[in-house]
């Protein structure tokens, strides 16, 4: 069995893992990337819209600034993310989207002169300054003040990945695809670095290292219906979360995009709405500005979703064999527009559903798109329970989302994220000298050894794997979508314990060698289910609607309770998640107050907690005056 050594190991070679080991090789760390895939197909690529910065380059960003920004994330979480962690970001994102510009990022540029752009399904003029011609611009994006996200048309997160993989190129990273982690080594206080599975020939490695970075992307597949990648499996979760020690942060907060297409759920992105596209029903009839006069197509995503599911419950969605969806029209942005600066809808809507988005409409419905829940971290990216662990980009609860993430906020958070996180590691791995024990290492291999060995003869049983990972898909469907409640959510929770049973029990029909997709899937399959319980059981608990989160049973937004984070343990031997609460922030620069769209009523929190926590800054002086 092969060993290998580095200074970093970093799980992960999307936005933020790369970015990580760019910075501590700049320093001159070792670093090591492992990825499932080859990293420039990382679901990184698959983001379209853009990365959220306050530029205010373009005309309909003036005036923005980092402030402004953080005010628009914090309402965004519904007021459910860490305030530092918020800030940070907002301060550190400018500077970061002009480091991507002079490694390489083609971003599209301010073009001086008049133009126009749609609103609402309306035409309007807006004119560029000739001094800011060629400076980065930006596009409207949901739930933001200005127009500050930054994009090369509509393949941003393709072009970043392709820049930040040469980065780690020119800086002699081994980046190393198929590649999995199967399991963290550790002894209970500290990580060592992973076991790792071969994809390519069913080989067991070693990977140690001083600190380990888990960069694996959400988990949106345990739900059916997600725009994510098949690889956003909850692998890194799964690492983290089996040791019994590392708590899941919010996992009831899972974000649902308006937009994806029937019946595939791929995503047309955020760009079509920001751009001036309009959402219409059976009718095709416009029914956001009714909803939310003041922002309607662009109020934030969760709002957005609950609205469209509203409509359709009301009768206006359109029937197909697919289920109920509700028409997304770009017509009248015109060929030109389509053909650059949406060029990758354009081929979706071509390829996977047969539609010409220049004169037909786009079929879309909300699905499963986006894990603000993750591996609770620090505001320096350490993992809650284990020296020299780390995570950064979805895959972490470094919770600058909250409850409700904003379009282009993740894409920016895995560079901003993985520079900021990065350069902790680099300060730990200065002053950090480590041993590796042998014992605990080979105990860890023997251990995975014989898991293999046991689910590939199936000496726990025989159960079909795909059948009973569906059987999970289908209840959080049910139970735990984008309206939840107490009758749904507990009937949710008790089917997930008998499929709980039944994934300790599947085998395989394959022989399990080499690089065998029905060994991976079995593999991950209990860690799946329980990440799907602490979904449920979270969100039974939470008799609140907060962002993403939305009780029927429980409507206001409960501050006086639960202004607060889940942390979802799974101790050892549990058959059910251990549920603690923190604060959700120990700042407030912006007091608690009302996001401006969405509605609702608000439970107000203790006025004596409130004013403990809040600090002086230009923001609280403006929540003052609102």
């Amino acid at each position: 069995m092969q060993t290998f050594y580095s200074d970093l190991l970093v799980i992960g070679a999307g936005l933020s893992g790369e970015r990580v080991a760019c910075e501590a090789a700049q320093n001159g760390f070792k670093a090591t990337c492992l990825s499932i895939v080859p990293a420039r197909r990382s679901h990184s690529s698959a983001a379209q819209g853009g990365m959220q910065a306050a530029l205010g380059n373009c005309a309909k960003g003036e005036g923005d600034n980092p402030d402004v920004h953080f005010i628009d994330t914090v309402k965004g979480s519904d007021w459910g993310c860490d305030q530092e962690v918020a800030r940070l970001f907002a301060d550190a994102a400018p500077i970061e989207m002009r480091r991507l510009a002079a490694w390489g990022v083609p971003w599209n540029r301010v073009v001086p002169g008049q133009s126009f752009y749609f609103k609402g399904g309306e035409k309007f003029e807006k004119y560029e300054k000739e001094e800011n011609e060629g400076l980065i611009t930006a596009r409207s994006f949901g739930g933001t003040a200005k127009w500050r996200t930054c994009y090369t048309s509509d393949g941003t997160g393709h072009a970043v990945m392709c820049t930040m993989d040469n980065r780690c190129a020119q800086l002699g990273i081994d980046v190393f695809d198929k590649k999995e982690a199967i399991s963290l080594i550790h002894d209970g206080d500290k990580c060592m670095g992973a076991v790792v599975r071969d994809l390519r020939n069913g080989q067991l490695e070693v990977h140690l290292a001083k600190a380990t970075a888990i960069c694996t992307g959400g988990f949106g597949r345990i739900y059916k219906a997600t725009t994510n990648a098949v690889i956003c499996d909850g692998g890194g979760h799964i690492l983290a979360h089996e040791t019994g020690l590392v708590p899941i942060g919010n996992p009831e907060s899972i974000q649902f995009h308006p937009t994806g297409i029937v019946p595939t759920d791929i995503l047309v992105t955020e760009g079509c709405r920001g751009d001036g596209g309009t959402l219409l029903d059976v009718n095709e009839e416009r029914f956001m500005h009714i909803y939310e006069p003041e922002k309607a197509e662009l109020a934030s995503r969760d709002v957005v979703s609950r609205r469209m599911t509203e409509h359709m419950r009301a009768g206006k969605g359109v029937k197909s064999p697919y289920g109920e969806h509700l028409w997304l029209d770009i017509r009248h942005l015109g060929d030109k527009h389509i053909s650059t600066k949406l060029r990758e809808v354009d081929e979706i809507c071509h390829h996977f559903l047969g539609v010409d988005p220049r004169v037909e409409l786009i079929p879309v419905r909300p699905t499963q798109h986006y894990t603000m829940a993750g591996i609770r971290t620090n505001k320096d990216g350490a993992v809650y329970g284990l020296k020299g662990l780390y995570s950064a980009g979805e895959a972490a609860c470094w919770d600058m989302h909250g409850f409700n993430r904003l379009g282009g906020n993740s894409l920016a958070e895995t560079v901003v994220a993985g520079g900021i996180i990065g350069a902790k590691i680099v300060e730990f791995l200065k002053g950090y000298e480590t041993t590796f024990d042998t014992g605990v290492v080979n105990a860890e291999v023997k251990r995975q050894e014989e898991r293999i060995h046991d689910v590939t003869h199936g000496r726990n049983g025989k159960l079909n794997v795909y059948e009973v990972r569906n059987e999970m898909q289908e209840a959080l469907m049910k139970g735990c979508f984008v309206f939840r409640n107490k009758e749904g959510l507990e009937e949710c929770v008790q089917t997930l314990q008998g499929t709980m049973e039944k994934a300790r029990k599947v085998g395989l029909v394959s022989d399990g060698v080499g690089a065998n997709h029905e060994l991976a899937a079995a593999m991950k399959l209990e860690g799946q289910v329980r990440l799907a319980m602490c979904i449920a059981q979270a969100a039974l608990m939470r008799t609140e609607s907060r962002g993403s989160h939305n009780r029927e049973d429980f409507p206001e937004r409960n501050d006086a309770e639960w202004l607060n984070r889940t942390l979802a343990y799974w101790p050892e031997g549990a058959d059910m998640p251990d549920l603690k609460y923190e604060d959700t922030t120990p700042l407030f620069e912006l007091p608690p107050g009302d996001r401006g769209y969405g509605g609702g009523k608000i439970i107000p929190a203790d006025e004596k907690y409130v004013t403990e926590r809040t600090v002086k800054s230009p923001v609280t002086e403006i929540g003052k005056k609102k």
